[in-house]
């Protein structure tokens, strides 16, 4: 993976290109220094609307995604789940924008159809690593119905409930960041005071962001789950001013190449080598590339962070300071993140490399500062950097290999989105042809896309069982 990255060092565009970057970082930190909120009737609706994109979404795809868990035998229901979950949630609104429109519905299907997927995924794993005893049990005429819901479903229960929380803080950052293509969520206000250089404004709508993530586990309660999903359903039903000859149009005619309408698969051949030759051969090589990097920036990050949060190297209110930090860190979507970073260093990969790297490592650090607390130490134990080097590294080594396979896919499923800002990955030709209304050439790169997060995911997996390594480290 190393290698892989110093390799990848020769390809990567990491100049700065603005001719002053202090100067705007200087703004920048006056303005979070001040912040201010003067337009609180933009800033209320977009945070209730966030919040109710989050809630339907999530809920209502770990309903599907749990229907897709007692069934992940199948390789039809697998292989569906890795699909759909292989596609960024911006790329499902775009696609979705051309045929219901900035509504709504638009946000909730955003949400809940690569949700689905995830939740299928992580919910059969939970599954599958109960203990089969009670299962075993049971007589032979049991349904299978029967015998997952009253075994392992109540064995694993926990764990699902835990996974359903963490999922709807990720469910917020994704809601917040369907604003950047047009929907009327936190993202959509927080790009218009950065692109208005409006810094003290966007700082407040940030903090309130935070806090909003911060005090989750405070007011999150399963039980109060179907209280939630029907007020977010009252005050933002997902429907949508639908026009059938326009969905048909759009899915029949639009996302085909004339080529394959008319039969000529010669003139199809022709038409995906033309695309992959000027375009996507580019974006996947510079996926990757930002990707490895990325990814080898988040594992240094991740070791150098989780002691901040570990009663191990802290006391209390150094542990405190240090959740807090990892806490802002990891609430900052990688988008958001890479869209500030474009303002201050221009158009390259390092902007968008930074951003994965700070949201990813926040995420494994706090991980793995969790599972310090399970460590046994001997009392003659040595302390400091010692302990840090000699005892608490080499023991948790496996599991740090265990979350950077498990986020390995996931950042490259942001890198691509990345493109959107202008970086030449995937999502730059997926966002350019969408705004050519190529919708064919879009969907080429969309299913380009999705090919190469399957082919990561599965790797990783591999790569994890392999190694013998937990197969949920996000649960631990």
């Amino acid at each position: 993976m190393l290698g892989m990255a110093l390799f990848s060092l020769v390809f990567a565009d990491l100049r700065i290109q603005t001719n002053d970057p202090w100067f705007e970082l200087s703004l920048m930190t006056k303005g979070f220094l001040s912040p201010k909120l003067d337009h609180w009737g933009l800033v209320l609706p977009a945070l209730f609307k966030t919040l109710a994109f989050a809630v339907q979404g999530v809920v209502f795809s770990a309903i599907l995604g749990f229907v897709f868990a007692l069934y992940f035998k199948y390789t039809f229901i697998r292989v569906l789940a890795a699909f759909i979950r292989s596609i960024h949630e911006l790329f499902w609104a775009l696609l979705f924008i051309q045929m219901t429109g900035l509504s709504s519905l638009t946000g909730f299907l955003a949400i809940l159809i690569p949700y689905t997927g995830v939740f299928a995924k992580v919910f059969s794993e939970i599954l599958d690593e109960c203990d089969k005893k009670a299962e075993e049990s049971l007589s032979d005429k049991t349904s299978y119905l029967s015998l997952m819901l009253y075994t392992r479903v109540l064995l694993g229960w926990h764990q699902i409930k835990n996974y359903i929380a963490y999922r709807l803080e990720c469910g917020i950052r994704s809601s917040a960041i369907l604003g950047f293509v047009g929907l009327p969520t936190l993202g959509f206000e927080l790009e218009s005071f950065f692109k208005q250089g409006d810094y003290s404004e966007a700082a407040g709508l940030l903090y309130i962001f935070f806090i909003l993530i911060f005090s989750l586990k405070y007011v999150f309660y399963v039980k109060l789950l179907p209280l939630y999903v029907l007020a977010a359903v009252i005050y933002l039903p997902p429907v949508a001013t639908i026009s059938w000859n326009t969905i048909k149009v759009f899915l029949f005619e639009d996302i085909f190449p004339n080529s394959l309408e008319q039969g000529d698969w010669t003139g199809f051949w022709e038409w995906s080598k033309m695309l992959w030759l000027n375009g996507g051969l580019e974006g996947v090589g510079n996926t990757f590339v930002l990707g490895q990097l990325a990814l080898v920036l988040t594992g240094i990050l991740a070791l150098l962070l989780f002691p901040f949060r570990s009663s191990l190297f802290f006391l209390k209110p150094g542990r405190s300071l240090g959740h807090l930090f990892l806490v802002v860190l990891r609430s900052c979507p990688e988008y958001l993140l890479a869209f500030v970073g474009l303002l201050i260093l221009g158009p390259s990969m390092l902007p968008a490399i930074i951003a994965l790297g700070i949201h990813n490592s926040a995420i494994i650090g706090h991980l793995l500062a969790l599972q310090t607390k399970h460590l046994k130490l001997r009392e003659d134990v040595c302390r400091g950097v010692n302990l840090y080097f000699f005892e608490v590294i080499p023991r948790l080594y496996g599991n740090f290999l265990a979350l950077l396979f498990y986020r390995w896919e996931i950042i490259l499923r942001e890198t691509a989105i990345l493109g959107m800002l202008g970086i030449p990955t995937l999502g730059f030709f997926i966002d350019s042809a969408f705004e050519e209304v190529r919708f064919d050439r879009a969907l080429f790169y969309i299913l380009m896309s999705a090919c190469l997060n399957i082919i990561v995911d599965y790797v990783s997996v591999t790569c994890r069982r392999k190694l013998h390594l937990h197969s949920q480290p996000e649960l631990v």
